[in-house]
């Protein structure tokens, strides 16, 4: 069982000719709106992937929270213990060029309301895999990490977007999955280099670093493993990180190895590439599972 702890938003998806610069406004024929949030993109990406997934976060009263809500009920996963907040359902504007290049601005809203308590004691054990980003208020997230590695769980941490956390909490960790922008911000943070080995060596936990074109760079006690993207025609790579991640975790939870998990994850990763949108791009399990055989 997958337990999420997350954002949930509404994403409000723009495709322009060229990302705008400071002060300039770029139009587009028409805007799609899509379910978003790193939280429900990566529950949802487990769920796709075959995972029994439970999440917990929070939406607001307002009209957003339904269509917030729609693939996540879809994807037939737990969804009883998301909380209603009286602020705003979270949402986020994605600007996304011909290349498939994005830029993102996200309003948290009903998302600083997610408490760590709705995950009751009950569902935190050995057979548990802990999938947490960093969309829902830090103390929280600390907190949950404390209780699951208390209680025996697998912990996946995302670290996106990139923001401070205690450093007891990285190290409590299972896996550590960033960026190379937010690996750049923990090696600051950390003092420490900003590649997978140095924050293995730092952190003492297994570290997955996302290198969009260039591939998965994963560091452990067994050493750094390098994996190449595979070649795709990119359409918009909004959610390709919360692919890798909410499959990663998926494969993990199902009791593949690291390296078979990696590399399940790297290619529904490229799958959702070639499609666009956020959440609604995340695989199925047998359409990787066909990419794979192929």
């Amino acid at each position: 069982m997958i337990v999420c702890f997350g954002s949930v938003n509404l994403d409000l998806i723009f495709a322009l000719p060229h990302l705008p610069a400071a002060g300039e406004t770029v139009l587009a024929p028409a805007m799609t709106i899509e379910p978003g949030g790193k939280g429900a993109n990566q529950a949802v990406a487990a769920a796709r992937d075959g995972a029994h997934v439970v999440f917990a976060g929070a939406v607001g009263t307002d009209a957003l929270a339904n269509d917030a809500l729609r693939l996540m009920r879809a994807a037939n996963m737990d969804t009883s213990r998301i909380a209603v907040a009286q602020a705003a359902t979270g949402c986020a504007a994605i600007c996304v060029d011909p290349a498939g290049r994005n830029f993102i601005a996200v309003a948290s809203g009903a998302n600083l309301a997610a408490r760590h308590a709705q995950v009751e004691a009950a569902l935190l054990g050995p057979g548990t895999t802990v999938l947490l980003q960093m969309e829902v208020p830090r103390a929280e997230i600390e907190a949950l990490v404390r209780r699951a590695r208390a209680a025996g769980c697998r912990i996946v941490l995302n670290v996106a977007p990139a923001a401070p956390l205690d450093e007891a909490a990285l190290r409590a960790v299972d896996i550590l999955v960033a960026n190379e922008g937010e690996a750049s911000f923990l090696g600051e943070l950390l003092g420490c280099g900003a590649d997978a080995a140095a924050l293995n060596a730092r952190l003492g936990v297994d570290v997955v670093l996302t290198l969009g074109e260039r591939g998965v760079e994963a560091a452990t006690a067994g050493g750094v493993v390098h994996l190449a993207a595979h070649p795709v025609d990119v359409v918009d790579t909004t959610g390709a990180g919360d692919c890798f991640t909410g499959v990663l975790a998926a494969a993990l939870d199902r009791g593949l190895a690291l390296p078979a998990a990696l590399a399940r994850a790297n290619l529904a990763a490229g799958l959702c590439c070639t499609r666009p949108g956020t959440q609604g791009s995340m695989p199925m399990a047998a359409q990787t599972s066909a990419a794979i055989r192929k």
